[in-house]
Order: structure tokens, then C-alpha cells, then sequence
């Protein structure tokens, strides 16, 4: 188990990289296909995405992938007791879209193109659910392996539509090119679900009985997944209430709408992206981590827990403070190179060191969930968020621009992080006796 986790973190980490070349390459072609304009008006639909792909899975990825890795039950129960459950729960959510996209399109994000781009995200839910919690199966039985191939695949599927389907779009009209961004999660999503079906044994027939709910089952699940829900739910209400509570402030006092679209587009589409291109690093250590750390916590070997979540920390910084200073150093080259543009220096060279604490903000949080501290983590993340919007509205009417809401942002990663430590070592602590 000791090389397992390394062997995990490593797969997932070249498969990560890997994943996010094909994510940089179409965000370039993204950015040059549907300009500046486009990716501000995609900015604005984005927090909504993300706000119902943390809902449509309902944080049962994780809670299968904790279940599985901890007891010897039935797995395959594990995973189908909790399909029509969210099958169910995803079309509820879709009928709840398709009702709200109009008054979100016309009164809180105050741009018409948004409305088809905000309906058709309902249709891509499904998928994406179940992509998930088939991949929170091989997590939980530590193959990391069909996990990383199914979601380079998704990437290259994604890479092709985009390249050929949105190109097309473009030529009729800017808003169907993002309607066609945001469709084309179908075909990549169904991709992945069909690389992930064929990693599973010939030998293990389902039957229609198998879909029968336990509701024991359905109850452990939910126990883990509605506290780890809520606090990606946070989070994504936060993203989501941002550019609501940013375009209402800034206007009040006097900024362009057109000014907000352009800065927030290029803070989001440029800047948090290569921000972030570090982060698979962070997500494959959180995958390889939680499973580990399950196990471990759960047989009461809390030594060897804390040296497992000091281990990825370790790896986490040993990987985070290099990218962190490449990024500080060279931001117009990175920016010319990938997105042709030069568009968010000064934005990259001020927030970039604060930004490192990001990259080990996701194995805290993993461990928090393996330990069965869900509620903590999501109570650290309702504080932080608060802070967060409070932050952007206040600071943004003292007339300095986006750098409201980069300090914002900053002061939610810091506090997150903070607090997640504090808690994961206390936890540990508390258990040093056994």
C-alpha cells in the first residue's frame, strides 16, 4: 500500500499533465476561434456550469470512492444503488434550469446571449454525473489507470469538437459557437463513459435487480456525499454570485458593462486558467490521497495517516513553488505562447504567490473527507465564501477595478487553507495516543 500511493499519485499526474496540454491547446483555439468577447460571455455562463455540475453529482464521486476503499461490501451495489437516485435528481434539476434561465439571463447577468448557453447546460448533466461516479469507482479500488485514460480521451474528443464543431458555429453566429462550448460536454462526457465501461470485467453482468436501491447503502452514501456537496456547493454559489454582485457594484459606480465583460473575461479566461494549469498536480494527489487515507484512518493507523497527508503536502509544495515562480517570472511569455495575448501581467505577477497555498488547499480538503470532517471542510469553505463576497462587494466600490475582486479571492485561499490545516492536524493530533 506504501508504493500504491505513489504509483496512483505519479499515473494520475502524467495523465493529469497530459490532460491539461489538451486543455491548454483548447483553450487556445477556444480563445482565438470565439475572441475576447466570446470568453466573457462564456465567463459569465461559467459560474452557473460549475454551480449544477457540483449539484448534478451530488458529491457521491467521493462518498462511493470512500465506501468501496473502506469496507469489503458489494461494489457494484455500492455504484448502481445510487444511479437512479441521480438520474432521478438530474432530470429535477434540468426541468429547475430550463425555468430559471431566462430571469438569470435577463436580470442578474444582463446579456441576452447567455440565455440558450445557460439552457443547454441542463442537457450536458446527465453525463457528466455519471462520468463521475464511475470514476469515483476506480478511485475507490485505487486503479487509477482507466481514470486517467478516459479523461484523456474526453480532453481529445473535446480538443476535435472543438476545433471542428465550434469553428463551424462561428460562422453563423457568436452565440451559437458557445452554445456549441457548452454542448459538445455530451459527446465528451459520453466518451469517457464508454472508455470507463470497457475497463470494467466482462464477468460482472448487471442485471435490472442490481438497480433495486439498498437503502442502507443509499443512506451511508448520502451521509458523506450531502456534507461534501455542500461544501463544493459553496464554492460554486460563490463563483456564482460573483459576476451578479461584480457587474451590480461596479455599474452602480460608474464602470462600462463592456469594460466588466472584457476585464472579468480576461481574468477568467487568461489568468485563473494559467493559474491553475498547475492544479492537475493538486487533483491527482487529492484522488490518489483520499482512498489511502480512508483506509488508513478507518483501521485507526493514524501514524502512518500523518505521514500520507505530510507526504502530499510535501509533494504538493515540491511541485507548487517552482510552477509558482516560472509563473511570477515569465507571465507575458506564458500568456504570448498559449494565448496569444499579453492581456492580465500585472494581474498574474501580484496574486501568483498567494496562489501557491491553492495548490495544497485540495489534498487538505481530501483528507478532511477521508477522516470524516465533510461538515468541517464545508463550514471552513461557507466562512471563506462569505468573507469572499463581502470582500468583493466592499472593496469594489472603492474604485480600484477587478483587483476587488483578485483580493477577494486571495483572502477566501488563504482562509480556506488555513482553516483546513488547522483541522486536519488537530484531528490528528487528538488521535496520537491510539
Amino acid at each position: 500500500m506504501k508504493n500504491k500511493f505513489i504509483q496512483s499519485t505519479i499515473i494520475l499526474i502524467i495523465g493529469g499533465f497530459i490532460s491539461k496540454i489538451l486543455g491548454m491547446f483548447i483553450k487556445i483555439v477556444l480563445t482565438r476561434t470565439i475572441t475576447t468577447k466570446g470568453i466573457g460571455i462564456y465567463s459569465l455562463v461559467l459560474p452557473t456550469f460549475n454551480l449544477f455540475i457540483t449539484l448534478c453529482s451530488l458529491g457521491l464521486p467521493v462518498a462511493i470512492s470512500k465506501l468501496i476503499s473502506e469496507e469489503e461490501r458489494n461494489h457494484k451495489k455500492i455504484v448502481l444503488t445510487s444511479v437512479p437516485f441521480i438520474l432521478l435528481f438530474n432530470f429535477l434539476l434540468m426541468i429547475f434550469l430550463f425555468f430559471i434561465a431566462p430571469f438569470l439571463s435577463k436580470n442578474l447577468l444582463h446579456n441576452k446571449m447567455t440565455y440558450y448557453p445557460l439552457m443547454a447546460i441542463g442537457l450536458t448533466l446527465p453525463f457528466i454525473c455519471i462520468s463521475s461516479i464511475m470514476k469515483g469507482y476506480f478511485f475507490g479500488l485505487e486503479k487509477m489507470f482507466p481514470t486517467t485514460i478516459a479523461n484523456i480521451i474526453e480532453q481529445i474528443v473535446r480538443l476535435i469538437l472543438t476545433l471542428t464543431v465550434v469553428k463551424y458555429l462561428m460562422r453563423y453566429s457568436l452565440e451559437r459557437a458557445i452554445i456549441g462550448v457548452v454542448l459538445i460536454n455530451i459527446l465528451s462526457e459520453g466518451a469517457s463513459i464508454f472508455v470507463l465501461l470497457a475497463f470494467i470485467p466482462s464477468g460482472k453482468k448487471i442485471s435490472l435487480h442490481d438497480f433495486k436501491q439498498d437503502k442502507m447503502i443509499l443512506k451511508d452514501l448520502l451521509d458523506i456525499s450531502i456534507p461534501t456537496t455542500g461544501s463544493r456547493l459553496i464554492g460554486s454559489l460563490s463563483y456564482f454570485l460573483e459576476p451578479i454582485i461584480l457587474t451590480f457594484t461596479l455599474t452602480k459606480i460608474g464602470y462600462t458593462t463592456d469594460y466588466i465583460t472584457v476585464e472579468y473575461g480576461i481574468i477568467n479566461g487568461y489568468v485563473y486558467s494559467l493559474l491553475l494549469l498547475p492544479s492537475f498536480f493538486t487533483m491527482a494527489i487529492s484522488n490518489a490521497l483520499l482512498p489511502v487515507v480512508s483506509h488508513s484512518y478507518s483501521n485507526r493507523n493514524y501514524a502512518y495517516t500523518k505521514y500520507k497527508i505530510k507526504q502530499a503536502i510535501g509533494i504538493s509544495l515540491l511541485i507548487g513553488i517552482p510552477c509558482t515562480i516560472i509563473l511570477m517570472r515569465f507571465p507575458e511569455y506564458l500568456l504570448k505562447f498559449i494565448y496569444n495575448t499579453k492581456e492580465g501581467i500585472s494581474y498574474i505577477k501580484v496574486i501568483a504567490p498567494i496562489f501557491l497555498l491553492h495548490y495544497i488547499q485540495g489534498p487538505l480538503t481530501a483528507s478532511m473527507q477521508a477522516m470524516g470532517k465533510a461538515k468541517e471542510a464545508m463550514m471552513g469553505t461557507l466562512y471563506g465564501s462569505i468573507l469572499r463576497l463581502f470582500l468583493l462587494f466592499g472593496l469594489s466600490l472603492l474604485h480600484i477595478g477587478m483587483w476587488g475582486l483578485l483580493t477577494a479571492t486571495l483572502v477566501n485561499i488563504t482562509f480556506i487553507t488555513i482553516h483546513h490545516f488547522y483541522y486536519v492536524y488537530k484531528n490528528l493530533n487528538e488521535k496520537k495516543n491510539y
